[in-house]
C-alpha cells in the first residue's frame, strides 16, 4: 500500500491549490446559481451541503481519484468483510457489525459474528426491561431510579454523548448519570445526592483491569457497602460490561449480569456494543435500536454509494484537501442543538485517536500531516468564544455546521432564532465583508468621515473560509445514529487515504506505564531521583505541599 503523497492524484492536488488560490467562494457562487444544487446532496433525512467549500468540479473530481488511487473502495469492503484492518494488533474491525439490522453474515476467522451479537442484544433487551420495569430491585426491594455508568474514553464518552442527545426521549423515573475521572471529586459529586438503596452501577471495563474505572469502581462498591453492610449486595446494585469473567466475579458481580464484547470493538467505536447499556435503560431498548438502525442506513450507504454522492466520503476527502493542501490542522465541530453539547467532546476522541499518526500501516514514517485538531461547541455559545478566530485569526479552520429543522421543543422563537445563527454563520465566514463595505456600513450608521480608517479595517475580514453543512429534519434515534455512524466513516476514510492504522492507539500507553511508576514512589516521602530534574522536582514538591 502507497503512501498518498506518492500517488498521482496527490501531485496533481497540488498543482491545482495553486490555481485556485487567488478564487473567492464569493465569486463562485456568482459565476455559478447552481453551485448549491451541484455540491449538496439530499438523503434520508439528511441534507449535506459541501457548497461553501474553496472547490471547483475539478477539485472534486481530482478529491474522486485521489480515493480510488488510495484504493479506498477495497479498504472499505475489507472492513465490513471482517479483515484484520487493524494490523498492528491483527484484529477486525466491525463496529458495523454490532449494528447490522440486515443480519448478513459477517465473519472473523471464518466464524459468523452476528448470533454472538444478536445474543447480547437479546440479553440487554431483557434486563433493560427488568430495571426500567421495576422488576430488578435493590437489596431493600426498592425499584432503581439512577443508573450510574463508570468507564473511561469510549466507555464513556459515547453513551453520555448519547444519553445527553436523546434526553427528550428518557424518562424521570430513572436517571442516567457518568464517572470516568479518577479524581474523587467526579465520583463524590455524582453520588452524594443518589440513595444506595436505589442506584444500580454499570461498570465498564473489557479487561476490569482499567485503573480508573476499577479505581472508581472499588469506591462505588464501598459507597454502598457502607450502607447496605454486605456484601450480597453487590449483586443487586453492579452489572459489569467486560470479558473478563473471572475478575467480575471476584469484585462481587454475578457473571449472569455480565455483558460482553470483542476485541474487534474498539473502545471509540463501542456504544453500539453492550457498553450502550446505559443508553438502553436511559431510553429504553427499542430506541437503543432505533440508533443502531440509523447508523446501519449510513454503514449501507458508504459501502455500497459511488463515491460522488458519499457523504461520508466527501466529507473524509474535503477534510484531507483542507489539512494536507492548505495546512490546515484544525477543525471545528459546531452543533447547533444543545443536546448534542458532547458530541464535540465524542468527535474529538473518534478522530485525534484514530488518526493521531505518525507511522503508516508499514511501519514508516509520515511525511505528511495526518489527524487535525478537533474542537466545538453548540451555537451559539461558541459564536461568543471563538468564532471571532474563525472569522478574522490566521488560521484556516474548516468547520461543520450541524442543526435540526424541528426542535423537541416550541418555546416563543428560540428555535428560529438558533436556525437564523445557523445559516448566517457560514454565510458570513464564506462572503466575508471587504473594506469598502465596512466604509459603506459606517457611514450608514452615522460615524464622522474623519474618524472612518480603522473601525473599517477593524471591521474588515476576508471570508472565504470553508464550511459544511448538516441539517437533518430532527434529532431522533435514528438520525443520532445516522449522524455519528457519518463521522465515524470519515474517519475511516482519511485514515485509509493517509495509510495508516486508524484502530489502534498506542499513544495513550507511555504515559500510563510512566504513572505505574511515580505511583508507587507516592507511597513514600523519599525524594525522588530516578527521573529527569524537573520529573523529580515536581513530585517532591508533591510530597512537600501534601504534607502541609
Amino acid at each position: 500500500m502507497t503512501q498518498p503523497t506518492r500517488l498521482p492524484a496527490w501531485n496533481a492536488l497540488q498543482a491545482h491549490k495553486a490555481e485556485i488560490a487567488g478564487l473567492h467562494m464569493r465569486d463562485l457562487f456568482k459565476e455559478d446559481p447552481e453551485r448549491y444544487s451541484r455540491f449538496s446532496i439530499h438523503w434520508d433525512e439528511f441534507v449535506f451541503d459541501y457548497s461553501k467549500n474553496r472547490i471547483t468540479p475539478r477539485t472534486v473530481d481530482l478529491l474522486l481519484q485521489l480515493a480510488r488511487q488510495a484504493e479506498l473502495a477495497p479498504r472499505i469492503e475489507g472492513m465490513f468483510r471482517g479483515d484484520k484492518i487493524n494490523v498492528t494488533e491483527e484484529r477486525a474491525v466491525l463496529h458495523v457489525a454490532l449494528r447490522n439490522r440486515s443480519n448478513r453474515p459477517i465473519c472473523v476467522d471464518g466464524v459468523d459474528v452476528m448470533p454472538a451479537v444478536n445474543r447480547v442484544l437479546e440479553r440487554m433487551a431483557r434486563f433493560t426491561a427488568a430495571v426500567r420495569s421495576g422488576e430488578w430491585r435493590g437489596y431493600t426491594g426498592k425499584a432503581i431510579t439512577d443508573i450510574v455508568n463508570i468507564g473511561i474514553g469510549g466507555s464513556d464518552l459515547g453513551p453520555r454523548t448519547v444519553v445527553e442527545a436523546l434526553k427528550p426521549y428518557g424518562s424521570d423515573k430513572l436517571r442516567a448519570h457518568f464517572v470516568s475521572n479518577v479524581d474523587d471529586a467526579d465520583l463524590i459529586e455524582t453520588v452524594k445526592h443518589l440513595s444506595p438503596e436505589t442506584t444500580l452501577f454499570c461498570v465498564a471495563s473489557k479487561t476490569f483491569a482499567t485503573q480508573e474505572t476499577m479505581t472508581n469502581g472499588l469506591s462505588a462498591r464501598a459507597w454502598l457497602l457502607d450502607h447496605a453492610r454486605d456484601d450480597a449486595a453487590v449483586a443487586k446494585h453492579f452489572v459489569a460490561v467486560s470479558t473478563n469473567a473471572e475478575r467480575v466475579a471476584a469484585f462481587g458481580i454475578d457473571v449472569a449480569n455480565m455483558f460482553e464484547f470483542w476485541d474487534w470493538v474498539g473502545g471509540r467505536y463501542s456504544l453500539w456494543s453492550a457498553i450502550g447499556l446505559p443508553i438502553a435503560l436511559a431510553v429504553g431498548m427499542d430506541r437503543f435500536e432505533e440508533l443502531l438502525e440509523g447508523a446501519h442506513q449510513v454503514d449501507e450507504h458508504f459501502r455500497t454509494t459511488p463515491f460522488e454522492r458519499n457523504i461520508p466520503v466527501l466529507m473524509g476527502l474535503l477534510g484531507i484537501w483542507y489539512n494536507n493542501f492548505f495546512d490546515a490542522q484544525t477543525y471545528a465541530i459546531l452543533p447547533y442543538d444543545q443536546y448534542l453539547e458532547y458530541l464535540p467532546t465524542y468527535l474529538q476522541q473518534g478522530d485525534m485517536e484514530s488518526n493521531g499518526k505518525t507511522i503508516d500501516i508499514n511501519g514508516q514514517p509520515v511525511a505528511y500531516p495526518t489527524g487535525p485538531v478537533i474542537f466545538g461547541q453548540p451555537g451559539t455559545n461558541g459564536q461568543h468564544a471563538f468564532y471571532q478566530l474563525i472569522h478574522q485569526g490566521s488560521e484556516l479552520i474548516p468547520c461543520d455546521f450541524i442543526a435540526a429543522a424541528q426542535g423537541h421543543h416550541s418555546l416563543g422563537r428560540h428555535h428560529e432564532i438558533l436556525i437564523a445563527n445557523f445559516l448566517a454563520q457560514p454565510e458570513a465566514l464564506m462572503r466575508g465583508k471587504t473594506y469598502d463595505e465596512a466604509l459603506a456600513e459606517l457611514r450608514a450608521s452615522g460615524v464622522d468621515e474623519n474618524d472612518l480608517a480603522k473601525p473599517a479595517a477593524a471591521k474588515t475580514f476576508p471570508g472565504n473560509k470553508p464550511t459544511n453543512t448538516i441539517l437533518y429534519r430532527k434529532l431522533t434515534p435514528r438520525v443520532l445514529g445516522s449522524l455519528i455512524a457519518l463521522y465515524e466513516h470519515k474517519i475511516f476514510t482519511q485514515g485509509a487515504i493517509w495509510n495508516i492504522n486508524s484502530f489502534d492507539q498506542m499513544g495513550v500507553e507511555l504515559g500510563k506505564q510512566l504513572a505505574q511508576t511515580i505511583l508507587a514512589e507516592l507511597s513514600n516521602d523519599e525524594p525522588a531521583s530516578s527521573h529527569d530534574s524537573s520529573t523529580n522536582g515536581l513530585i517532591n514538591a508533591y510530597k512537600h505541599l501534601r504534607q502541609k
